[in-house]
This record gives structure tokens, sequence and C-alpha cells, in this order.
């Protein structure tokens, strides 16, 4: 037996706003019962996949998360990805980018929880020719 994912959850002091930030990178729908004022707001994943959950919690963030997530582009190259999350309300917290075009930047979201942007599939097929 095993068990199936249902949410990656997100400890954050205002979900409906984070909630609003992260459907804007990921795509995910907002739940449409979820309201500014209720403390957890939910992302619907597109397919088959887990849900964004974001749950109000009284404490900030204190520490580097101990999971993140990696994004990867699907219609764009990491270097526009990384300046659409900057436009969208990110920050740059490390730039591992190498003149080759390999590494990553990590970025982290409003509320200061991290996550990564590596290359696009385009882009790492272009680079093993």
């Amino acid at each position: 037996m095993t068990s199936l994912i249902r949410h990656i959850t997100v400890d954050c002091t205002d979900p409906y706003a984070l909630a609003g930030f992260w459907s804007e990178v990921t795509g995910y729908p907002r739940d449409p019962d979820d309201k500014p004022e209720d403390p957890a707001a939910l992302l619907m994943s597109p397919d088959d996949g887990p849900g964004l959950l974001f749950i109000a919690v009284p404490e900030g963030k204190a520490v580097k998360n101990r999971v993140h997530f990696d994004l990867q582009p699907t219609d764009r190259t990491r270097d526009e990805e990384v300046e659409r999350l900057l436009a969208a309300g990110a920050t740059l917290v490390s730039d591992l980018r190498n003149l080759d075009g390999t590494g990553w930047a990590v970025m982290a979201d409003p509320e200061g929880n991290e996550f990564c942007v590596e290359r696009s599939a385009a882009e790492r097929a272009t680079a093993a020719v």
C-alpha cells in the first residue's frame, strides 16, 4: 500500500495573497470557494497532481526552508522566467547561474519562502547537443 500526496502545504501569514502569487507562477487555478478572509487558500492542480494549500500561522518565517520548489519554465528560458517572477513580486536570493548556461537562480516568494528556477527542457536539450 502507498499514500498519495494530496496537497503540498505552505505556512504563511496571508494565504489568499500568497496563493495569488503562486497561481501566477504556476497557472494553478484558485479554489472558487476561497475568500480573502479565510484561514486557508487552495490552488488546484490542473492534472492529477497535488494541490498547493496555503495555511495561516501566527509566526513568521524564521529560517531557511527545509523543502522548496524547483521550477522549470515550460514556455520561456530560465532567465526570462526569473525576470517574470521578479515582476510578479519574487526576490532574487542567490544567483547561481553560470556563463555556460548551467546553474539556477534561488528566489523567494513575497513571504520569503525560497524556491529555485532551473533551465527549461529546451535549454537542457540544446546544451546536450
